[in-house]
Formats: structure tokens, sequence, C-alpha cells
């Protein structure tokens, strides 16, 4: 098995569960929940509380993949953080590399969730998450990983190409998932692709670096500068190649979604988990679509996160 840092946020997610006063309302091409009046009093069905952010996600897939797993992310000296590091605690993960902020809460989500649909909007304190400047990428020349899962850094662009470039320095492979503030700043995005070995975006990230229309133009133009890259279309699959091979798959089960929170960080996670595990492209791209399945059928970012042992079926791929 491989040594896989994962770099990113910490939440704590707080779950607020309805069944009727939450139900998404159509106004022109929007929604809102539509039930819950300014200066009202709104009763919940249930809260949960859960932990989350791109970095605690992926180090739980690589833990029960049965990788060693690495978290390197700041946090406070809270109660929320209190429950990050018991977390980790028990899913096995190394948790010596996390930063404790003093003056720094660490990052909240409040969900408000339809049991009905699944729908959801997030509100989001970051905290501890907002900012990345203090991380030091000589930690990992302490951890020597195999891999390093560098989710978003809230545009701290700085602060990845320090990391990448270390990475590619100690011959450590990077795999990377950028957010909406790294896609902000494209020409330094790009900038950074020649230290990604496995690069993982859906179609509308794609373009946004890349020109093109069509998910195979924009596979192709993004080999230019990462040799293994992922492009997901929602419930329309998806399509990658690792310049040997190209495959373009389907869904791997039509479930209904309880909670799609963390669905695009299972899909990643459990793509390297499975390849770091020496499993063909191909069955990676299987077990990517599953574990992400997997988690949109339970409520929390993590609970429904696979261990590599599950015995999986058949998916739509076609070879090209």
């Amino acid at each position: 098995m491989a040594r896989i840092v994962s770099l990113g946020s910490a939440l704590q997610d707080i779950y607020l569960v309805d069944h009727d006063d939450l139900v998404p309302t159509s106004i022109g091409a929007e929604s809102i929940f539509g039930k819950v009046l300014v200066g009202s009093k709104v009763d919940i069905d249930k809260i949960s509380y859960e932990v989350g952010g791109g970095g605690i996600n992926s180090a739980i897939t690589f833990s029960r993949h049965g990788h060693e797993a690495i978290f390197l992310g700041n946090i406070g000296r809270d109660p929320a953080g209190a429950a990050v590091v018991r977390t980790l605690d028990r899913e096995g993960v190394d948790t010596s590399y996390i930063n404790f902020l003093e003056r720094k809460t660490t990052g909240t989500s409040i969900i408000l969730l339809d049991s009905k649909s699944g729908e959801r909007t997030i509100l989001t304190c970051r905290g501890a998450s907002e900012q990345f400047g203090n991380f030091s990428e000589n930690d990992l020349d302490l951890a020597q990983p195999d891999w390093l899962y560098a989710t978003t850094l809230r545009g701290d662009m700085d602060t990845l190409a320090r990391f990448f470039k270390k990475a590619h320095e100690i011959g450590t492979k990077v795999m990377f998932n950028p957010g909406v503030r790294e896609l902000e700043n494209v020409k330094e995005l790009i900038g950074l692709l020649q230290y990604v070995d496995v690069l993982n975006v859906n179609k509308s990230e794609a373009a946004k670096i890349v020109p093109g229309v069509i998910l195979t133009e924009l596979l192709y133009r993004l080999n230019n500068y990462v040799e293994t890259v992922i492009i997901t279309d929602g419930p329309m699959g998806g399509i990658a190649g690792n310049g040997t091979e190209i495959y373009r798959f389907g869904i791997y089960e039509d479930r209904k979604v309880k909670d799609a929170t963390g669905a695009g960080d299972a899909f990643g996670s459990g793509f390297l988990a499975h390849l770091a595990a020496g499993r063909s492209f191909k069955n990676s791209l299987v077990f990517a679509s599953a574990n992400s399945t997997a988690v949109v059928t339970k409520l929390g970012a993590n609970k429904g996160i696979l261990t590599g042992t599950e015995p999986l079926h058949p998916m739509p791929m076609q070879k090209l």
C-alpha cells in the first residue's frame, strides 16, 4: 500500500434535515427553500453533526482502503476541531501534521437538507480553512509520501506551487482536484499542471482551463498538460485518459440521492486509492464511481466511503 498526504480543508458539517419546510421552490430558473420565512421559527426533523472538507473526506477514503493516510490542514482549538481529530483518529488517519490555529475557529458548515428530494443549501464559515499560507512544504520531506492529493486551497496558488514543486523534487506524485478559486487563476493553474500526475475536474471546470465543448476535445487538450486526466459530467458519467488508454464511462448505479455532499471527493480519492493499490486504470475508474455512488446514499460526506474490498459489478464503459 501507499503513503498518501491529503492537503485541504477540514470542516464540521451540521445538518438541519426537514421533510416539508425546506422543500425547494422554483423562481424562474432558480430554486429557493420557499417555506423558510424571515423572522419565523422553523421546526426541524433532525440535526446531525458530521465532519467533512476535501482534505478530510479524501484522507478517510485512503485510510479505509488500507493506505497510510496523512491529513495536512488547519483547525482551531475548539469543539469542532476536537470532533475532526476524533473522527480521523477513529479512521486511522495520521493527525500529527495538523496545524492548530489559536485565533481561528474550525471551519463549520450548516447544511439545510430537504429529506424528500435530497436538495441542499450549504452555509459555510471557513474559519481556519480560509487561508493556507502557514502550510510548510517541508512537511513533505518529513512524511515522504508516495502521493500528494490536493483539493482546493481557496485560490492560494503560492502554497500549491510550493507543495507541488517540493513533491516533484522528492519524487512524490501529485493528484489535483482544483476548486472555483483556483479556476479563477487559469494562467497560474496551467503553470502548476507541469507538476501534476493526475488531474480531476468536471466538464465545466475543464472548459475554463482549455477551449472545448465536448468531452473528447477537452480531454485531448488537457492531456497536453497532464498525462492522466479525468473529466466527470454528472449523471452522464465522464471521460478519462492516461496517455495509453481512454475510457468513456457512465454512472455506476442510478441510486436515490440522500445527500450529495462529498460526492466529488469520493470519486477523486476513490480513483487514487484504487490506483495506488496497484489496480488498473479501468478498475480504478469503476471504484471511483462506486465510491461516489455509495457516499450519496448516506447522510454525511464520508459515511458511505467504501473500503476497496467490496465486490463491484461492471458499469457502462467504452474504450476509445
